[in-house]
């Protein structure tokens, strides 16, 4: 699998995102990912460790420095300026491949790609005129798109991928191999606070119909915060029809998991959560199916039952639909900034040709099927400047 991704480097509480440059991990890593605090990195190792959110940091002033690689076929040539992006950590890894293809082609081109979460790509960059383009993990809520709409920024939604959500543990941890919704509820749900064992949730896991023996052993999370598209995702897919019985008078319920605490680390960083997952013998944690099989050697993916039998994610399970914890992957253009600035447009067709979309698969995602990514160019074709 090619893996081309911007390295991160953290020093003296200051981060510099440098886009373009090599990988400095084989782990998906992305041109500006937010350091994370070092509650959130930092692995428990015979106890839970506290919980922290990482914060987005503002973009960049300064102008990266790509270095260069073999420019693709297919890559226009003759282009300048900046494309500035924004948005979800596991969308980034394809944008980030994207922009590092056309740079190789067109040294006057430069990019910055953030991986602040879909909500805070949105909510503190995109919708307030503030980025070129928008990555999200999952479609943009109506609250997000009210934002857009006040501060007048037009956009048009593009599908680029798939991505399962795989649920982890430590490779240490032999007594869970899959786990039902109902579990996963019970473990994580609005209702978990008080679990600090995994058995302590096995009474109302059975309660809502799950037959699992949940082991005798202490539960450490690392999971993604509600600024991450990832975490509103694995709500809707897992957790939201089993939240909306137990809590019908309640429209709040769905908004959150568990409340991030003493075992529970919320962290926008995919790394940071694979870090945490395998720091800990018997954790749980759920992110972006590419980065867990990038991991294999520290974490381990369970299989997930939502009714039709337990399964594993893989290409086949997410590409048929039969994973349940599947989801779409967007880049949302801001055509206001398109229009005023072609280095915006040329990425994104360059992103939605054949080699550029190739980038999905490149990286560990699931590519749209034929008839989808159709769909997807002629959406842009209606709207490009």
């Amino acid at each position: 699998m090619k893996m081309r991704f911007a390295s991160l480097a953290i020093a003296a509480g200051l981060f510099l995102a440098a886009c373009g440059g090599p990988a400095a991990t084989t782990r998906p890593s992305t041109a500006a990912s937010t350091a994370p605090s070092t509650a959130a990195s930092t692995a428990p190792s015979t106890a839970p460790s506290a919980a922290a959110t990482i914060a987005p940091t503002a973009a960049p002033t300064a102008t990266p420095v790509t270095e260069p690689t073999t420019p693709p076929a297919s890559a226009p040539t003759g282009l300048s300026g900046n494309v500035d992006i924004h948005g979800s950590s596991t969308v980034s890894p394809i944008s980030n491949a994207v922009a590092e293809d056309l740079a190789a082609a067109n040294p006057e081109f430069s990019y910055f790609v953030g991986d602040e979460g879909t909500g805070d790509g949105f909510e503190l960059f995109f919708c307030v005129d503030g980025g070129d383009i928008s990555d999200a993990s999952r479609a943009i809520k109506e609250e997000e798109a009210a934002i857009c709409d006040a501060n007048g920024v037009e956009y048009v939604e593009l599908k680029v991928a798939f991505d399962g959500l795989a649920v982890i543990t430590s490779i240490e941890n032999d007594a869970v191999e899959c786990l039902t919704f109902a579990d996963l509820y019970a473990l994580l749900g609005p209702e978990a606070d008080a679990v600090t064992n995994w058995n302590d949730a096995e009474a109302l896991a059975q309660q809502l119909g799950s037959t699992t023996d949940l082991p005798d052993a202490a539960l450490s999370i690392t999971a993604p915060g509600d600024e991450s598209g990832t975490y509103d995702s694995f709500i809707e897919l897992a957790l939201g029809d089993i939240i909306e019985a137990q809590f019908p008078d309640d429209p709040d319920a769905n908004e959150h998991l568990r409340t991030p605490g003493d075992i529970y680390v919320a962290s926008a960083n995919d790394n940071a959560i694979i870090q945490g997952i395998g720091g800990f013998p018997t954790s749980l944690g759920f992110v972006g199916l590419a980065f867990a099989e990038e991991n294999l050697d520290t974490v381990k993916i369970l299989g997930v039952d939502g009714g039709d039998g337990c399964i594993v994610p893989n290409i086949e399970t997410v590409s048929d639909g039969s994973y349940p914890i599947s989801r779409p992957l967007f880049i949302y253009p801001n055509l206001g900034r398109a229009a005023d600035n072609a280095a915006i447009g040329a990425y994104v067709d360059f992103y939605l040709s054949d080699e550029g979309i190739a980038n999905a698969s490149d990286v560990g995602y699931v590519a749209l099927p034929a008839e989808e990514l159709d769909a997807t160019r002629a959406a842009w074709e209606a709207v490009k400047p």
